[in-house]
């Protein structure tokens, strides 16, 4: 039986199961807040919706650089290293004044935007390199970024470890800085929006304008799609993905800076992971690892959906052993109905 009944109108079975399978990802999303709130009914609360919102900001700055690069087919390992690299940059510029152990006992005080701007160039330059690297030399992006990867950790311990006191975590940092990443606007306490949530609404905001109101973002598609079609089609495949690859090492930069801002230091080691974490955003939000399908919605909810993992399971007391499970699980899931929908358009 393929319709059923409805008054006035016939509801076809198939269409509700496209739909479902279509947005599935919402409904995992929907689910996971429903089944947190049911085991702690105070989970559902503005302050906690706030807190999930900051812990996201940065992650969904870091997601849309990433998720424009798998849309072309490729990948970036390197990016979880660009963030610690950006976090170590920006911190070490941004120390205050009467903390002891500056890593420049004789800077002056910078304007606040200067030391981020630094940050994401020093980034945009390593995602330059991805991009050439991946279009001249012909190199896979796998292997380009790894190498890419190591690059970037080795450049920012050198850094890092550095007189006068060497290898030591960057803290003392200035409350400009600090309040960036902590502050918020808006009336004190609940109905209030942090900075770094408005950040993160603008760059989404921009991104969404890339991908689907410019050649930029019809390019990226069509390159996921298929490169060769696309090169025949009269896109310039090489320059548009040096500019995805660089575009991306600046997101990678802000969140990096932002990040560092949010929870108040920075080391050589931060950032390691990060790019897993936003690989799995963005495929659990419907990013395909195959290439030339993907939307913004879809990356942001998908950030989300770790979001509420990480904070909704340690608030409700769940193991971080199984936290590690659900999350495994739910990777793997999207990855399966990733591939179902492409064979079934095949």
């Amino acid at each position: 039986m393929s319709d059923i009944a409805v008054p006035g109108r016939k509801l076809n079975v198939k269409s509700v199961k496209d739909f479902a399978f279509q947005y599935a990802i919402y409904f995992v999303f929907v689910a996971l807040v429903l089944i947190i709130t049911i085991r702690e009914p105070s989970f559902l609360s503005l302050n906690n919706f706030r807190n999930i919102l900051s812990m996201s900001a940065t992650r969904i700055i870091i997601a849309m650089g990433m998720g424009a690069i798998l849309i072309t087919g490729g990948v970036d390992l390197a990016a979880g290293r660009m963030v610690g690299l950006a976090a170590v940059l920006s911190a070490s510029l941004l120390q205050a004044l009467d903390y002891s152990r500056r890593m420049y006992p004789d800077l002056a005080v910078l304007p606040l935007i200067v030391p981020i701007i630094i940050a994401m160039l020093a980034c945009s330059i390593f995602g330059f390199l991805n991009g050439f690297i991946i279009s001249k030399l012909q190199v896979p992006a796998f292997i380009a970024t790894l190498g890419t990867m190591v690059a970037v950790y080795g450049t920012t311990s050198l850094y890092f470890d550095r007189p006068p006191y060497g290898a030591q975590p960057i803290g003392g940092l200035d409350r400009r800085f600090t309040t960036l990443g902590s502050g918020y606007i808006g009336f004190d306490g609940l109905y209030s929006i942090p900075y770094i949530v408005i950040i993160a609404a603008v760059v989404t905001f921009i991104t969404y304008v890339l991908f689907n109101k410019t050649t930029y973002g019809k390019n990226i598609y069509a390159i996921g799609g298929n490169a060769e079609a696309a090169r025949v089609s009269g896109v310039n495949v090489g320059r548009t993905l040096v500019i995805v690859y660089t575009i991306a090492g600046l997101l990678y930069g802000l969140g990096g800076s932002l990040e560092a801002a949010r929870t108040g230091g920075a080391t050589n080691n931060y950032g390691n992971g990060y790019e897993l974490d936003a690989i799995a955003a963005c495929v659990v939000g419907g990013v395909s690892n195959l290439g030339g399908i993907g939307t913004v919605p879809g990356i942001v909810i998908g950030v989300l959906i770790f979001s509420v993992i990480n904070y909704g399971l340690t608030f409700i007391n769940m193991s971080p052993y199984w936290q590690q499970i659900v999350k495994g699980a739910i990777i793997i899931a999207a990855v399966a109905l990733d591939i179902r929908k492409y064979l079934k358009k095949r």
